[in-house]
Parts: structure tokens; sequence; C-alpha cells
């Protein structure tokens, strides 16, 4: 381990987030910067639909589009106070334009009279080098398909590998106010401030880890301090509900909080349920370290403070992800209310005019029909007698998939199932699939830019450093409880969080004791969970454990298909799966069940 720029073994770096996500709330910015002392703002903004979303504005605006505008708005607020106190500010809010971000940024700062330097960094765009990188033998395997890119006809949109965290520390080095980031790493935004602060070298993979860890539990906000929480009673006010803060220590243990006076909680659980968000092994990759989730200890220590600790890293994969997007022709849909008896038959029925009047399902390259039975038998109102037949069609002809399909849909009104009720289109417009592949990271050079000046930051796995692996101890899991059983809904005692990874999802589900743990690790086999979510049986799902988190994660691949641009799903990202899961009725021992006192 390097030495502290700073000798007080107790010194941390505070490091506050104030976004999960593009369209998270506005005043946070200013409230993590008001709320009590913080060394580092970052804003995490940009998932694979945001690139989507900042292509769209790109194509439709030019200029200097394509970057998180409403970052601005935020910088706007608290520009002057962040200076005044040292704070300095990273985030990746520079999306696909993080040159014309920071100019735009250099334009607030004259206009407020403010004097800030301002770096931004750049590489992570492969888009025209797409050609020449396939020349030369990068064929862009689908992660989830493994198929290659040229395999399919559409066209390349975005396609941007997620850079690291060094780029960030040097701009630091460098003495920028202000880093605009580009497709980094949703945790980049948090090891490199630290890596500044405490002088780490790239191989010091433990601190590295402990800050991405850091890192992955503080960038999607208020998650990490009750929302979104299954045991969301514990929560004592969802009212304006705190954003976390990591402070992290030289060795990359750290504590999560939140600002006095704000609702939530923080507790081991909401870092427990945010530590499972979006993963799939434990080894959790990043292009400058690997963290691995199954070693760290998680302990309470004070209302509100969760301190994480030991977590271990090892050398990073010699290759960077890519977000990659492309155009799959068109889609549109519709969602019809079958109201009453026969509701199978009046769906057959319905489907049978609507594809006829179309000149055939044949002619669609995908049709999606999905019943969904919400009505109840001898309902009480009208509402509890409805079911939804919801019918989603793809085309490469935007005519096919568009104004003709709701037409047809339209003529039927009068014509067909008694009832007749529709809710309108659903999901019209064209379709982008997300495309995850990898590349060899020697392709890979990020460029930080500093007043005009350029700075090329190799990866780590470029650099020949020795290789590293920390392989976790198994663990005792102790007896499984046993005796008699009792039915109770799964959710009463497991926690769930659930998320999307491109056209995968995960679940996360863990325990609050040993006893429980034990019982969730040989009670919940894949072969459980496909029982319990029957929509999972067609899927390949892997399951990985956690012991050290009482926790267990399990991976859907394909079943989001590609992506949430994409899919016909209600839930295009898998965010309320976990809690379908937590209402599944099972078989549980009532030691366990008395256990929790329920």
């Amino acid at each position: 381990m390097s030495v502290s720029r700073e000798s007080p073994a107790q010194e941390v770096l505070k490091v506050a987030n104030c976004s999960g996500f593009y369209g998270d709330r506005l005043s946070a910015a200013r409230e993590m910067v008001e709320g009590g002392p913080i060394d580092v703002l970052t804003g995490d903004y940009l998932a694979e639909l945001t690139m989507t979303i900042l292509y769209n504005q790109q194509q439709s605006r030019g200029g200097n589009a394509g970057y998180v505008g409403t970052f601005l708005k935020q910088l706007r607020d608290v520009i002057e106070p962040c200076l005044e106190r040292g704070i300095k500010i990273v985030t990746n809010a520079g999306g696909l334009n993080p040159a014309g971000m920071a100019e735009d940024v250099q334009a607030l700062l004259d206009e407020l009279g403010i004097k800030a330097k301002v770096a931004y960094i750049e590489g992570d765009d492969l888009c025209a080098r797409m050609v020449d990188l396939t020349a030369q033998g990068e064929a862009f395997l689908n992660m989830d398909k493994g198929i290659p890119l040229a395999s399919v006809d559409n066209q390349v949109l975005t396609s941007n590998a997620y850079l690291g965290a060094w780029g960030i520390k040097e701009a630091l080095d460098q003495g920028a106010d202000i880093v605009i980031c580009p497709r980094v790493t949703d945790a980049a935004v948090v090891i490199g401030p630290a890596a500044w602060k405490f002088n780490w070298q790239r191989q010091d993979f433990d601190a590295l880890a402990g800050a991405l860890t850091a890192g992955h539990i503080i960038e999607c906000g208020a998650q990490a301090c009750g929302g979104n929480y299954s045991f969301f009673q514990e929560v004592p006010s969802f009212r304006n509900v705190g954003y976390p803060i990591a402070e992290i220590e030289a060795d990359g243990s750290f504590t999560i909080t939140k600002h006095p006076g704000t609702g939530g909680l923080v507790s081991v659980g909401t870092v427990t349920a945010q530590l499972l968000y979006e993963i799939s092994t434990p080894a959790y990759l990043n292009p400058d370290v690997i963290a691995h989730f199954d070693s760290m200890s998680i302990e309470q220590v004070g209302d509100d403070r969760v301190r994480v600790s030991g977590c271990r890293g090892s050398n990073p994969p010699p290759t960077h992800k890519v977000c990659i997007n492309t155009s799959d022709g068109f889609r549109t849909g519709t969602e019809v209310l079958l109201t009453g008896l026969d509701i199978e038959a009046k769906a057959e029925v319905f489907c049978d005019a609507l594809f006829d009047s179309l000149g055939g399902r044949d002619q669609f390259t995908e049709v999606s029909t999905q019943l969904i039975r919400t009505d109840q038998d001898d309902p009480q109102m009208n509402e509890e007698a409805h079911a939804s037949l919801r019918i989603s069609v793809r085309s490469d002809d935007a005519k096919l998939a568009g104004k003709g399909f709701q037409q047809k849909i339209i003529e039927l009104a009068l014509a067909n199932i008694p009832g007749f009720a529709g809710r309108g289109a659903t999901g019209t417009g064209p379709v982008v699939a997300y495309w995850p592949a990898l590349v060899d990271s020697k392709h890979i050079v990020e460029r930080v830019i500093v007043e005009g000046k350029s700075t090329d930051i190799l990866p780590t796995s470029q650099l020949g450093l020795e290789e590293i692996y920390y392989q976790q101890t198994p663990v005792d899991l102790g007896e499984v409880p046993s005796g008699e059983t009792a039915k109770i809904p799964l959710g009463r005692f497991f926690g769930t969080r659930s998320g999307d990874k491109g056209g995968c999802a995960n679940v996360g589900v863990w325990a609050k004791t040993d006893a429980a743990r034990a019982f969730l690790f040989d009670f919940l086999t894949v072969a459980k969970l496909q029982e319990l979510m029957p929509e999972t049986a067609q899927y390949r799902v892997e399951r990985y454990e956690l012991p050290n988190l009482k926790a267990l994660n399990f991976y859907i691949h394909d079943i989001l298909g590609d992506g949430v641009s994409s899919n016909d799903r209600i839930d295009g990202q898998a965010k309320s799966m976990g809690e379908y899961l937590r209402s599944r009725v099972i078989d549980a021992p009532v030691s366990l069940i008395q256990e929790a006192g329920l």
C-alpha cells in the first residue's frame, strides 16, 4: 500500500453522490453541499437506456447536445460554495459529448464570473473505430448471446467503452475543480477521487476494491438510504430521503452514511440490498480492479452509519466492456382490457381478427402477446373484472409497425369482443437494441484534457503488473433449520433487490440471521427459483453465493431481450422482480418463523 499524502490514519475522504439516474432529484446537489461537510460531490447519470436518450438528443438538436443538460442547472446552484469549501465535482454527465459539456460549463463559469479549472475525459467513443477494430480481430461478441456483431444487420448508433478511474485521478492531480466524464463505470467517479486523495497506485488492489465497493453502493443515490428497500416498514420516514455519503479511509475501508435531518435509513440491510443490485458473480469486474464482494465485512457502527471493510481486490480483466446500441427496426403495440367471463376466448377472438385485418402475423419480424390475468372471480367492482391483453409487433417497415397497426385496432372497436376497451398504444417508435460486448483493453486510451493540455492514460491491464487473484475461503453455513413447517410469504423474512443487466436480470436475496441464511442456501436452488417464478423456467439461470452478506444472487439470462429499450415487459428493467419473488408462499420451518417474531 502506498503512503497517504496526509498522515492521520483516521482521515477520510467524504464522497457524496447527488444522482442515481438521469431524472433524479435536481435539488439533491444543493442539499448534499449544504447538508454537512463533504469533500467530493459526484453524480451518476448514465445507464444503457440513457445513452440511447442522449443519442436521440444529438440527432434532433445537434450542436452541443448529447450530454445531461440538467447537470448544468445543478452546477449553477453549487459551484460557488463548492469552490469556497474546496469540494471537487466529478460527474459522468458528459455522456456522449464531454467536450461539449466542458465548453458549456466554462461558459456558465464565465457568466457567473467564477474561475475554476475544468477537465474532461475522452477515449470511450468507439463508434468511428468499429470497422477498423473489427478488421483487427475484434468480433464484439454479444456477452449474453455469444454471437458476433457482424451476424446482425443492425446499424451501430453508439459504441462506448466503460472507462476506469485513472483519468479522473490525473485530472485531479492537475488541479481540476470539475471533472466531466463520458461513459466511465458507475463507480469510477468514486475510485478516482479516492486514488487521488490517498495517492494509491495501480497495484493497490485491496484499497481500490474498497473504493469500487463504495462506488457501487452510492452510485444509485437514495437506494442506499432506504429507497426501494424490501423491509420498507423499517424506514422511519420517506419524506426527503437522504442521499448517500461514503467516508473512505486510506486502506479502502469506508463508512456509508447520510446527512443528519434527512429521511430514509442507512442500515446493514439497505447497504446489503444495494450491494446485490445489478450484479452477476461476487467478483465484480471493473477496468481498474476486480472487487470480491464475498470477502467484505459489514457492521452497523451507529445510527445511519454502516462500516464496510476487508474487501479484497485482484487484477482487472484484460478487456473493457463496451455499451453498443444498434437500430433494430420499429415497433408498436396496444393494450386492450378484457372484462368478465371467457377471458381467454375473448383474447383469441380479438387477436385472430386483428392479424387477419393486417394481412397475417408472418409479415412482422416479431409478434408478442401477453394475457395478464388481473381479473377476479365474482368481482365487487368493475376494475376487478379486467384482464389485460398486451400485443406488440416489430418490423423493419415503420409504416407496418406504426399508424397502420393502430388504425386496425380502432376499426375493431365496434366490431369485435363485448366490452371492448383499449388503453392505447404502447412502445411505438424505433427499436434500439442493446449489445453488450468486450474489447481488448490494448485498444483503449483515456485522454484527459485540462486547459487545452491532453494527457494519455493507459489501462491498468496494459502495464504488465504481477497477477494477483483472491480466492474466498469457504464458509461453514451451520445446521439447516428443519422440523415442523408452516406456509408464509418468502418475503416475510428474506429481502430482495432486482434489476437489469442489459438483456439479463438479477435477483439478489438476503437473510438477516445465520439460521435464515442456512435455510436460504439449502432451500432456494435454481430449480426452486424457477418453480416460484415460472416465467424464468425457459431461461438459463446462474446462482452465486455470498455467505458474508447472508445472500444469494440469481442471474437470469435473456429474460429482458435486447435491453430495456427493446423488450415488451411491463417492467422492462426487472425492478419489481424481487418483490414478486417475496410475495410467493413457501413452506418454512416454524422455528425460523418464530425467530423472526412472525
